[in-house]
């Protein structure tokens, strides 16, 4: 159990925030550390690895742990990316907050002044944006993709003839294939590993060149080299030697630098740079969007056209207690059933399915919603005492003479289905498979020519798709598969838009954070492509906003200075003037907050042992960006020369290609306009303060208290 000591003088409700908001700061940065909840009660644990996990297993019964959940709900249902970004910030801008309120801010001055500097943020960071066009250019190509498998997820393999994309973990497949290359910004790389080698084995050999010269070339050459993310999203080294030993030098080259212009225009390059250190889950990710683009290609003849990626079309198949070597992507739609349709299955493997498709629950009782039932009538049947068991007969009787008729083979129904009904078609040689998804039906539907049905006895011949294949996934034994005898079951037809994408993982507290990390990294992608912009990743952006709200501050202490001249000689302005006293300092504070986030990222990098140390990196990178003169044009060209992580302690001697990494945009933004929006709203609405002689007289005891999380 976690206990956080809360002050009752100040303010209760952001005190909260900040307990709760603390838990999580290890989810931030690429270091990050799991945690086991254990419930008291039954004694029972599960592993988290995230935001919306963490507050899922904590008892948030107060008023304020309810707010913050349904804003971290919030988030991730929408985006599926950001929710540490937002718990983290919650957590420092209630603490800037407070701060605010201990030095006797207004209330009303809090809100619009944070309200204000946020936004004046985020129009700021409108200049660091990263345009990106034409990825799909290179997509059809052979080559490219065959190189993305290689250099930047070096375990991928793809079969050749099948529909099936598979992993395999053999680094000797990876040296063996020395001349693959992948198109980032149009210049060919090699594989990150025989890159490696090659540099090594040049440095050795060639004994002319110092090592300072070789760190020469490659600071020179690092613009035009990408590679795989070795690291985390967060990259940064373990050394702490310079390259350039003075930093007026530096700062030299920057002001006389022009601003850099950049643009993605490569998937590859893109995959790899919202990967933020999970390259097994984006290179999922990858070969589900390279097989709806060859199944886009194939709807449509082959021609070439815009591909959308079309997150909607792709669903995941959890396998807990199989190797992770068995993660895969296939076209169609995998499901897990019972072993007793394992004959049915066997049967229908060698014969084109005919396909029924029910929008509704395949009951008796189901009706279709808006339908009401007639009042002031009563059937014959009903007034009969006839048993519930007799009418579900009578009614599973007439479907399955309905399902004979057509020659239906197989059923999917986006709701329940009757137990009574299945067994008696599983006799039948017919499948019935429930709790389908809408978009499975509706792709289902596209493909073999079928009509969605509300009522199974409604349908007529039109209705009836066909060309769907059944065949097992794998020849798993069924007690592998979460101790359950079940078996795995792939439904396609030709040309059809869906994905699945089986995540296995033989611990099975593991799979839920699986499953989360590959929609995190789909979610991403999906965003960069839909909005065809990206910011720089690695700290770029919260850098820029702290150095922003810094110079806001600045001038705003000016400001005040200057209307603090004229304010004993006019009461009337006294408002305006105490708006422009307690301006620098909300600004000061909510940029406080931005130095904590950079600050926890640089310590989560396992690189700085203190918060002393990260605090002295970020404030070198301050002073320059101010002495730059354009703190963005500083940015851009530090994030072009270090090619990472804007927040860098330096290059090491190892000679390792950086590649680029990115954030997207609006997941972002949205994360600091809920946390922003969270901790005003508990600020305003929990806005009572105990002050006072009396309550100063308080013992300890009486004026502390606990919050058990």
């Amino acid at each position: 159990m976690d206990c956080r000591v809360i002050n009752k003088r100040r303010h209760t409700g952001l005190q909260q925030l900040s307990s709760f908001a603390e838990t999580g700061r290890t989810f931030l940065g690429p270091v990050k550390s799991s945690k086991f909840i254990i419930d008291e009660e039954c004694h029972e644990s599960v592993l988290i690895s995230s935001a919306v996990r963490l507050l899922e297993s904590l008892d948030l019964t107060s008023a304020v742990g309810q707010l913050l959940s349904e804003a971290i709900q919030a988030q991730n249902k929408t985006y599926r990316t950001g929710t540490s970004t937002l718990l983290f910030l919650v957590g420092a801008w209630s603490s800037a907050a407070e701060e605010c309120l201990h030095l006797g801010v207004p209330i009303s001055l809090i809100v619009s002044v944070m309200s204000e500097g946020l936004n004046s943020c985020i129009e700021e960071v409108e200049s660091l944006q990263v345009p990106v066009h034409s990825v799909y250019d290179h997509i059809d190509s052979t080559e490219t993709f065959s190189g993305l498998s290689v250099s930047l997820y070096p375990s991928l393999h793809i079969p050749s003839g099948t529909g099936l994309v598979q992993k395999e973990h053999d680094l000797k497949d990876v040296a063996s294939q020395s001349l693959a290359f992948c198109r980032l910004s149009g210049r060919p790389v090699k594989s990150p590993q025989l890159f490696r080698l090659q540099a090594r084995f040049e440095a050795d050999e060639n004994t002319s060149q110092t090592p300072q010269t070789l760190k020469n070339n490659l600071l020179a050459d690092t613009r035009c080299r990408k590679s795989v993310l070795t690291h985390s999203r967060h990259f940064s080294r373990t050394d702490h030697h310079q390259w350039i030993s003075k930093p007026g030098e530096l700062l030299e080259q920057l002001s006389a630098a022009a601003p850099k212009t950049y643009r993605c225009s490569d998937l590859a390059e893109l995959e790899v740079g919202l990967s933020h250190g999970d390259p097994s889950s984006m290179r999922l990710v990858a070969e589900a969007v390279w097989l709806q683009h060859q199944n886009a290609g194939m709807r449509r003849g082959g021609h070439t056209v815009l591909f959308p990626f079309d997150i909607s079309r792709i669903f995941t198949c959890c396998l807990p207690g199989l190797p992770d070597t068995l993660s895969c992507v296939c076209p169609g739609y995998i499901t897990v059933l019972s072993m007793s349709s394992a004959t049915l299955i066997k049967e229908l493997q060698n014969q084109p399915v005919r396909v029924v498709l029910v929008e509704g629950d395949l009951t008796e009782n189901y009706r279709h919603l808006g339908f009401n039932k007639p009042t002031n009538i009563k059937t014959v049947s009903e007034s009969v005492k006839v048993q519930q068991d007799s009418s579900e007969e009578l009614w599973t009787d007439h479907v399955l003479q309905v399902l004979i008729k057509f020659n239906v083979n197989l059923v999917l129904a986006r709701g329940n289905v009757s137990e009574g009904l299945a067994e008696k078609c599983t006799d039948s040689k017919r499948l019935v498979i429930g709790s389908v998804p809408e978009s499975v039906l509706q792709a289902f539907a596209e493909a073999s020519g079928a009509v969605q049905v509300a009522y199974i006895t409604h349908m007529n011949e039109n209705c009836v798709g066909s060309g769907v294949s059944v065949t097992t996934w794998r020849n798993v034994t069924s007690d592998t598969v979460d101790g359950i005898s079940r078996m795995t079951v792939v439904l396609k037809t030709e040309g059809i838009n869906l994905v699945t994408v089986v995540l296995t993982s033989p611990v099975t507290a593991q799979m839920q954070t699986k499953e989360d990390r590959f929609w995190t990294c789909a979610s991403r992608l999906y965003y960069a492509l839909k909005e065809q912009k990206v910011f720089p990743g690695g700290g770029a952006v919260e850098l820029l906003c702290l150095t922003h709200l810094q110079s806001l501050a600045g001038q705003s202490v000016n400001k005040g200075n200057q209307d603090c001249s004229g304010w004993l000689h006019n009461t009337s302005s006294w408002l305006a003037s105490s708006a422009a006293l307690y301006r620098p300092t909300v600004l000061k504070s909510l940029a406080d907050g931005w130095h904590r986030y950079l600050s926890t990222l640089l310590r989560n990098t396992a690189v700085y042992s203190s918060d002393s140390e990260a605090a002295m990196s970020i404030q070198c990178h301050l002073q320059n960006a101010a002495d730059s003169g354009s703190p963005s044009s500083y940015i851009l060209n530090e994030y072009s020369k270090l090619n990472s992580v804007i927040l860098n302690s330096g290059i090491s001697d190892k000679l390792e290609p950086i590649p680029r990494v990115y954030d997207v945009v609006t997941p972002k933004i949205e994360a600091w306009r809920r946390a922003l929006d969270l901790v005003l709203l508990v600020l305003q609405t929990d806005s009572e303060i105990i002050t006072g002689l009396a309550h100063t007289q308080k013992s300890s005891q009486e004026s502390e208290g606990f919050l058990f999380l």
